[in-house]
């Protein structure tokens, strides 16, 4: 079994809500750290009826518990009404809670009580390179880096593929009636894909999708808040040139995309393979940041001149351009020049597939194996630490 990087430290400091995508691993996590804990799990039909009918059950199981008494919520978007005896008991027993869900659109859009801030917010990503023994890069890029699809097999990993994206990204939208077009949504999460990676821009996509950009803006809307997606900033620091302002959206896995779009078997060369991995490197960038709560210090940076460069760290602390080339050459870093023009204290790198380190014109290469050992080490990016 693979180890997780958070771990119980990071859950129990204080109550927790846990969020992750499906199958990301929460379930198999908590049992696997806290296998003493009470636990209850929402998707069990028993379990759901029963604090269905009865809320107050929760308050009645638990209230004779000593203080400090650790109890698991698994799926607790499915009755977020539960968060009021969650309160209470938090409150009056000092019984800590961590309360795991794929969505906290439920809780947020519905009125739910968020605790009053009594309760910390982390989030679980997919599977790093720094969980991985023997790390395989190329699995990576064409499975993803979802637990079960990651580990399957090559001839198995499309079929769960598929699977995931009709019942998550389709099935899940419409029980939740998010949208009242299912066809119309299919459509838009293939367009989105097409612009994974890409600066946002609602009018094109509602020009491609059928719809108007409000709507299209409602359901970038929905893929953030149910954990399918996430939005990077644009670099907002103007001191020569003008700069784009749309955000980039990415799609929570790389395997994602690679599914809408048909992308499989991809290997080194082709403009699909460095679509993807640049989608893999930004992805483990953000899971860095998340687990050390700094994903704010996150951004890209565009002119309207078009020089551009994939990551910005902090305030101009960190450069880095994605390269899936086995050779980084002058070409490749326009960006990084220009941007180092206007930020002359920043560190500027790019992440490759050369076969060694090397330092290129105050540009430093790194091989996208050194570049994810050393990210996780806090020796790309350790903010204000």
């Amino acid at each position: 079994m693979l180890k997780r990087l958070l771990d119980e430290n990071a859950l129990t400091v204080d109550s927790t809500f846990l969020f992750g995508a499906r199958q990301t691993g929460k379930t198999t996590l908590l049992l696997e750290l806290f296998p003493d804990a009470r636990f209850y799990d929402l998707l069990e039909s028993n379990t759901f009826e029963r604090l269905q009918r009865n809320p107050s059950l929760l308050r009645q199981d638990l209230e004779m518990c000593d203080s400090n008494t650790l109890v698991i919520i698994d799926e607790v978007q499915s009755l977020p009404v539960l968060l009021n005896e969650v309160q209470w008991l938090m409150v009056r027993k000092g019984i800590r809670f961590i309360l795991s869900g794929s969505s906290a659109r439920k809780l947020k859009r519905g009125g739910a009580n968020m605790l009053g801030g009594r309760a910390m917010q982390t989030d679980l990503y997919p599977l790093v390179s720094a969980e991985i023994p023997d790390f395989d890069l190329i699995r990576a890029v064409n499975q993803g880096m979802i637990p079960r699809h990651y580990l399957a097999d090559s001839d198995r990993y499309w079929q769960m593929l598929q699977a995931y994206v009709a019942v998550y990204l389709r099935e899940e939208i419409k029980a939740e009636a998010l949208v009242r077009n299912l066809s119309t949504f299919t459509r838009f999460l293939e367009v989105a894909a097409l612009t994974d990676g890409e600066m946002v821009n609602y009018s094109n996509i509602a020009q491609d999708c059928g719809v108007d950009s409000k709507t299209v803006a409602g359901y970038f809307s929905i893929l953030e808040e149910t954990l399918i997606g996430y939005m990077i900033p644009a670099f907002s620091k103007v001191v020569k040139r003008k700069l784009r302002q749309a955000p980039r959206f990415y799609y929570f896995d790389v395997a994602i995309p690679n599914y809408l779009l048909g992308r499989r078997s991809l290997t080194p060369g082709s403009s699909d393979f460095g679509h993807a991995f640049e989608h893999l490197v930004v992805q483990e960038i953000v899971a860095y940041l998340g687990y050390h709560r700094m994903l704010e210090s996150l951004s890209y940076w565009h002119t309207y001149s078009d020089y551009e460069v994939d990551a910005v760290l902090g305030d101009a602390e960190v450069a880095i351009e994605i390269k899936s080339t086995s050779e980084v050459q002058s070409r490749h870093l326009r960006g990084l020049k220009a941007f180092k023009e206007e930020h002359p204290q920043c560190r500027l790198m790019a992440v490759s597939l050369d076969p060694v380190p090397r330092l290129f014109n105050d540009v430093e290469i790194w091989p996208v194996k050194v570049f994810l050992e050393k990210l996780w080490s806090g020796e790309i990016y350790a903010g204000n630490v």
